[in-house]
């Protein structure tokens, strides 16, 4: 658990007087009052009776295989705050003061990452038919207590929760967030840092973007040279970096221990400017480029013509693979605009079938690969034009669904977190639209962008973060949050039923989720839209 760090732009001055002096907190939500929860569950009604209380005798009782590593999970994120032991143990004895999780084959639902929580003065029941639909369980569990219950001092105050039932299952299978380690690298801790944030939210993919024109962040054995030149450099004057494959297996198996499965990308043709300036041969010239520092995009492209270009390609296909034990391999195909209409084809024909038969792995790719035809059957694309789709975006994005495909919605202009949020964001771009505002990010929803493209056939949303302007993990939280939290609800909680969604109901919430971000120590953007303390 990493230490509270103040960001003064994230957090109340009440907030950070609570955390930093272990002062009483505000008082506790009145009897009736509903829980704030984002993302907002399917279904949650009040219950009669009184407030469920954790007490210095309470327990976190665990029952199924699996159960107990996510009562210690929970018991860790409660223990500093509450200065209570809640110690984790086996059974289902739980009594009054009890929090008891238990995985029951039967469950609440046929869905994996469904669950159901009861509390009252009898108890808090949370149950569910996998460890999966615990862990989701366990993050709603914790949006049910005051959010000073996540600080890392002591805070002497009545932990008490109120009587609800809630009945929760995803929307999409595929809730995601995206993070940009090669504009900017990031460190193993930084990433572990933001599986932690976004596990909150119920997130289960992080999209790692491993490559680009400015760095090649991962380790592949039969192309050191990847690393040892394409992964020295970074935007403008900052360090690079790279993963070994050890520190790819932490990443791997961290998140895999938050139920956050982990989607690496190689942007290919485009985007390979570190590439070229590692190996002369993968250029059509035989002359490798000067390292790339800019932001520009568009200008780099491996050559399409040479038998090296797929060995290199397949090799490093096999590697990733081989170190992924996540179904999804992202293989870019963005952007690529120096590589010539057919050959660009060409590519994706050859190395987008060889790679999902060499592979076994189901591929990814930008909207743009649906320009080619032949994509294997079931590949999924990942839309990221705008709420109203550029020209020609529309016809990429229906082929893959045409293919036995799947969608990934992150419209630029709703999704992307890099976007200021406004003028005076100090960071960050505005190319797609921008500014985007929290109210801007939660408005919208994916059944809306493209025509004959409905709830069947999306995967999921993510919300990628790109890191041209951000150089560490303060700053990606600063522009993830509290946006991450409207996609989060947009991709778990039901569709609305008019197809509007309620900003009236949401941005309370939204305020809730800042102030547990902030005893977190996670900083935010302190949106002025919303309805602040």
């Amino acid at each position: 658990m990493r230490s509270t760090r103040l960001l003064a732009i994230g957090c109340t001055l009440a907030a950070v007087t609570a955390l930093l002096a272990g002062c009483t907190a505000a008082p506790a939500s009145p009897e009736n009052a509903m829980p704030r929860i984002v993302p907002q569950p399917a279904t949650i009604s009040a219950r009669d009776g009184g407030r469920f209380e954790l007490t210095s005798s309470s327990r976190i009782v665990a029952s199924g295989d699996g159960g107990r590593a996510v009562a210690e999970f929970l018991g860790e994120r409660l223990r500093t705050a509450t200065g209570y032991e809640l110690a984790a143990s086996d059974g289902t004895d739980a009594g009054a003061h009890d929090i008891s999780l238990a995985i029951t084959p039967d469950g609440t639902s046929a869905e994996p990452e469904a669950y159901g929580i009861r509390s009252s003065t009898e108890g808090m029941q949370l149950t569910a038919a996998t460890t999966e639909g615990l862990f989701r369980g366990v993050q709603t569990v914790r949006q049910l207590f005051d959010p000073s219950i996540e600080g890392q001092v002591p805070v002497q105050q009545d932990w008490t929760a109120p009587a609800v039932t809630i009945a929760d299952h995803p929307r999409f299978a595929y809730r995601g967030a995206g993070l940009d380690v090669a504009r900017h690298f990031f460190s193993v801790a930084d990433v572990e840092r933001y599986i932690d944030d976004i596990a909150l939210l119920k997130i289960n993919f992080l999209h790692l973007h491993l490559t680009d024109d400015q760095g090649w962040r991962i380790q592949i054995d039969a192309w050191p040279k990847l690393t040892e030149i394409g992964g020295t450099g970074a935007v403008g004057l900052a360090s690079g970096g790279f993963y070994t494959k050890a520190d790819y297996a932490e990443i791997v198996a961290y998140a895999a221990s938050r139920f956050i499965t982990i989607v690496p990308e190689i942007d290919l043709p485009g985007h390979t400017n570190a590439a070229l300036a590692s190996y002369p041969e993968l250029n059509c010239d035989g002359v490798a480029p000067a390292p790339y520092t800019g932001i520009e995009v568009g200008f780099s492209s491996l050559c399409i013509d040479k038998d090296v270009t797929y060995t290199f390609v397949s090799d490093v296909l096999r590697e990733l693979a081989a170190m992924t034990p996540g179904p999804y391999l992202h293989l870019g195909g963005d952007e690529s605009l120096s590589t010539p209409p057919a050959d660009f084809e060409r590519f994706i024909q050859r190395v987008k079938t060889d790679a999902a038969a060499q592979t076994g792995k189901t591929i990814i790719g930008w909207h743009e690969m649906g320009k080619a035809s032949g994509l294997p059957a079931g590949t999924i694309g990942q839309y990221w034009s705008f709420l109203q789709p550029q020209e020609g975006t529309e016809d990429e994005t229906r082929t893959f669904v045409k293919g036995g495909g799947k969608i990934i919605y992150s419209p630029a202009d709703v999704a992307y977190l890099d976007m200021i949020y406004d003028d005076s964001t100090r960071f960050g771009l505005s190319w797609a639209n921008g500014p985007t505002s929290v109210h801007e990010a939660y408005m919208w929803d994916p059944t809306q962008i493209v025509d004959g493209i409905g709830e069947k056939d999306i995967l999921g949303v993510e919300a990628p973060i790109w890191t041209e302007t951000l150089t560490n993990m303060d700053d990606v939280e600063y522009m993830a949050f509290p946006r991450l939290g409207s996609i989060a609800e947009i991709a778990w909680s039901p569709a609305p039923k008019d197809g509007k969604r309620d900003w009236d109901a949401f941005a309370p919430r939204a305020v809730a989720l800042c102030n547990r971000l902030a005893a977190l120590g996670v900083g935010f953007y302190h949106a002025p839209e919303l309805p602040w303390d």
